[in-house]
């Protein structure tokens, strides 16, 4: 059966019971990954997966059930669990489904058929070998993969709501290992864009030539330095502290943004946004997963807090309407916050005037131990470094096993400049460009 059939008993069964209020949301994900592994492919898996959740209101109480068979018994199930469910809830809180008949922002249509497995096996085979030319330091245990995933999901409620999207990402993730004789380095790169358009070369030329960066290299000395942190470091900061901007977060005490709107948070370079149409974002949504409509916003404007990030329960405690920021972990998952494409917009110098403005310090192009480092709560982190010297104004010596401390709030403020090479780097949600830091902590020899 269909979602379409699926979606024609739920309704009928829930007037039967006489439950006026309610939501079904449907997912469906369709994955394939190549990997190969020195010069032969090494893994194939393929995957499907998905199902329905019921929202229901009954009695100003909120009941959720899922199921994975669309079956026309397990319609009918789905609808007498989720107002079971809402009868036993002890919790006082309000309870929402989005309004229908709203505008949304049409999705620009990515052209191009998903690849075919021999498709995929071919290129990630192709792009193994170029791993292998690219550089004589290049030894065995580089590896490559194609990734390929279409996700479907569809929304409705007995409020007009009836919302649809089908979404397709493909990509490459190659992993350069190299040796000078002396010791091992690897780094990796990926690649989200049209399978047959990604330039297999430069993208193996990429990641050796970073690995091989990572070669030798010694400690950095301990001192307080201007940092300079790379669009992919600054990615995993961004990513380490998104909770932050969360309203549930800032409610439940978990962040010092709390009733900061229209504060001075940030230097004046720091412009952060939300987008979930940046034409590199893996996978742009034009409703969240509530079916509220989502847009670009920003949430800090040269340093002043604009807004945190809402959801239609949130926003209602705070008296604010919805940014459209619902989402899910999965089709039974509870409806959260999240941000769609968070990153740092872009300034005006390259990242070579942003070296030379930082003068001597260091370039992080690296960050270890995020999880058990950083603190969403306080802002403090101190996090395994690795990277460059910055001397007069240039990168130099290679460094490496040092600490980098301090504080994302303080970070924020004392970011001086900003650079234009902005990248959304690696599958996440995240991106950023090269930042300049004053006046961070380093700890090292």
């Amino acid at each position: 059966m269909d979602f379409n059939g699926f979606k024609q008993i739920v309704i009928e069964k829930c007037a039967q019971l006489g439950i006026e209020e309610y939501e079904l949301y449907y997912q469906s994900a369709a994955s394939t990954s190549v990997s190969a592994f020195q010069h032969e492919i090494n893994q194939f898996t393929g995957a499907t997966e998905g199902g329905v959740c019921l929202r229901c209101i009954v009695d100003g109480k909120m009941g959720y059930a899922s199921t994975e068979a669309l079956t026309a018994q397990q319609a009918e199930r789905i609808v007498e669990k989720a107002a079971e469910n809402a009868t036993v809830l002890e919790s006082e809180e309000q309870v929402f489904l989005c309004e229908g008949g709203q505008t949304y922002i049409p999705l620009e249509e990515k052209k191009g058929a998903m690849p075919t497995t021999e498709e995929m096996i071919n290129k990630v085979l192709a792009t193994q070998e170029k791993l292998y030319a690219a550089d004589p330091a290049v030894i065995d245990g580089c590896q490559t993969q194609g990734v390929a995933e279409s996700c479907e999901i569809a929304i409705y409620n007995s409020k007009g709501l009836d919302l649809h999207s089908k979404t397709d990402l493909t990509g490459l993730v190659v992993v350069a290992v190299v040796t000078d004789g002396q010791e091992m380095a690897n780094d990796y790169q990926i690649k989200l864009a049209q399978f047959d358009a990604i330039d297999a070369d430069k993208l193996a030329a990429e990641a050796v030539r970073s690995a091989i960066a990572k070669l030798g290299g010694e400690v950095a000395p301990t001192g307080q330095y201007p940092v300079v942190f790379s669009p992919e470091a600054m990615s995993d900061l961004l990513q380490t502290y998104a909770s932050v901007f969360s309203s549930r977060a800032a409610q439940k005490g978990l962040s010092k943004l709390a009733g900061k709107e229209g504060e001075k948070i940030a230097s004046d370079a720091v412009t952060l946004v939300d987008d979930p149409f940046h034409p590199d974002a893996p996978m742009p949504r034009n409703f969240d997963a509530e079916g509220s409509p989502t847009y670009k916003k920003n949430l800090i404007e040269n340093g002043v807090f604009k807004t945190l990030l809402y959801n239609l329960k949130t926003a209602a405690v705070d008296g604010r309407k919805t940014t459209g920021n619902a989402s899910k972990a999965g089709y039974a998952g509870a409806v959260g916050i999240s941000p769609f494409t968070l990153y740092l917009a872009a300034g005006e110098l390259t990242e070579e005037q942003l070296l030379q403005k930082a003068g001597n310090g260091v370039y992080i192009n690296s960050l270890g131990g995020l999880h058990a480092g950083a603190n969403a709560v306080s802002g403090d982190f101190s996090l395994q470094s690795a990277g460059f010297m910055i001397e007069n104004g240039r990168r130099t010596t290679a460094v490496k096993s040092f600490t980098v401390a301090g504080n994302f709030y303080e970070l924020l403020q004392n970011i001086t400049a900003v650079a234009s090479n902005l990248e959304l780097p690696g599958m996440a949600h995240f991106g950023s460009p090269s930042v300049l830091v004053e006046g961070l902590s380093i700890a090292g020899k």
